[in-house]
């Protein structure tokens, strides 16, 4: 029954533990390259969410403007100069801000992100809780809180979600929680606050009203976003830069990718885990050859090929490379949740990442079988006589 068994596994096999040790260690470097990958994915995913769930075609930014958590103010009259095109079908100032946060229960205060935008663009975020709330947070000093923020700004959803008054303070302002929205904390913002327009201003007080940060252009149906892109970007000064939605998630990650050391650090544990997988590897198959030396000098004895010991020892890469793959991604899906749960992350195991995984995997253990079969040189048949 053994001439169905591949002689691969049968060599892999023979030593429990030393199969054992090669698939912890395979498993240990699928799981740094999971983590990496997830955590570099989880950045984009969570730097992008603003800008995706922002309804509309053509976004106006200031040019010294980096990213979402550093944005500059521009003239709030450009983008009602705007308003001249035929296509343009509204535009809607967004103003942000950093206050800081006193946790109600805890007192201890915290960062948090400000989003100030007139109501009665009611479309404007297409974000759970936003439209049903719409007015609460015309109100006074009344804000929405986003209930995805990390638990650090004290427990605000449970609280308010319990019936009773969620009061607290902003850079020293009492306010009013009026209810929950759904974003996402994200790295660059622990959490994040909504409120009208008037609200905003009222809470930073020393900024010059006629100034924003985003400015949204909705475009009528069947507008052409490029063709408006370029003519808007022709008219208005230089002090503005135009932007497409996708530019403008673009324009988001690009700073994330490069402008930061971010996404080079995580790209950087990937290829160690990698090379780590390499050496793991390399030294299990090294030693199975040494070990069975004496074999594979006897199969070449036998009328064996240089080509077919080859085979074998590639074919022991690839089924280590699958019989670890496996343990780590259910490791990597475990720390994920993990992770989530302890950071507000939208870290979660997808077919890409998992598939992308694989791939390195087989790629990482067919390179150290390439680097163990040179001991196969050694196998003379001569020696055996």
């Amino acid at each position: 029954m053994f001439k169905k068994i591949p002689l691969a596994w049968l060599q892999l096999s023979h030593e429990k533990i030393r199969l054992l040790v090669a698939i912890a260690g395979i498993s240990f470097a699928d799981i740094l390259m999971f983590m990496q990958l997830g955590f570099r994915d989880a950045l984009f995913d969570s730097a992008v969410k603003f800008h995706t769930n922002v309804n509309g075609d053509v976004f106006l930014v200031s040019p010294q403007s980096t990213a979402l958590i550093a944005m500059k103010s521009f003239p709030r009259r450009r983008i009602y100069q705007t308003l001249a095109f035929k296509d343009v079908e509204s535009a809607t100032p967004i103003y942000l801000g950093f206050g800081i946060w006193k946790n109600p229960v805890k007192k201890n205060t915290r960062q948090i992100m400000v989003i100030g935008f007139n109501p009665a663009d009611k479309q404007l975020f297409q974000l759970p809780g936003i439209a049903e709330n719409i007015t609460k947070m015309q109100l006074p000093d009344t804000y929405l809180f986003d209930e995805k923020s990390r638990e650090q700004f004290g427990p605000i959803a449970e609280i308010f979600n319990s019936g009773e008054r969620v009061q607290t303070e902003i850079d020293g302002r009492k306010i009013d929680v009026g209810g929950l929205f759904t974003l996402g904390a994200s790295f660059g913002a622990d959490g994040n606050i909504m409120t009208s327009d008037t609200n905003f201003a009222r809470m930073f007080k020393s900024r010059e009203p006629g100034l924003i940060d985003i400015g949204v252009i909705k475009l009528k149906p069947g507008a052409d976003v490029k063709s408006a892109v370029a003519a808007i970007d022709a008219y208005l000064p230089s002090d503005v830069k135009v932007m497409s939605k996708e530019q403008f998630i673009e324009f988001e990650k690009s700073y994330w990718q490069s402008g930061t050391s971010i996404g080079f650090i995580f790209t950087l544990g990937t290829i160690m885990g990698f090379i780590v997988g390499i050496v793991i590897v390399y030294q299990i198959l090294y030693t199975d050859v040494a070990d069975h030396l004496s074999e594979y000098a006897t199969l070449k004895a036998m009328g064996y090929t240089d080509f077919y010991l080859l085979t074998v020892v590639f074919q022991e890469a690839i089924i280590l490379s699958i019989v670890g793959f496996f343990p780590g991604m259910l490791a990597a899906v475990g720390l994920y949740t993990l992770t989530r749960n302890a950071t507000s992350l939208p870290l979660v195991m997808t077919v890409a990442r998992a598939t992308t995984v694989l791939i390195l995997t087989m790629i990482m253990c067919t390179i150290s079988g390439a680097i163990a079969v040179r001991k196969l040189r050694a196998a003379d048949p001569a020696d055996m006589f």
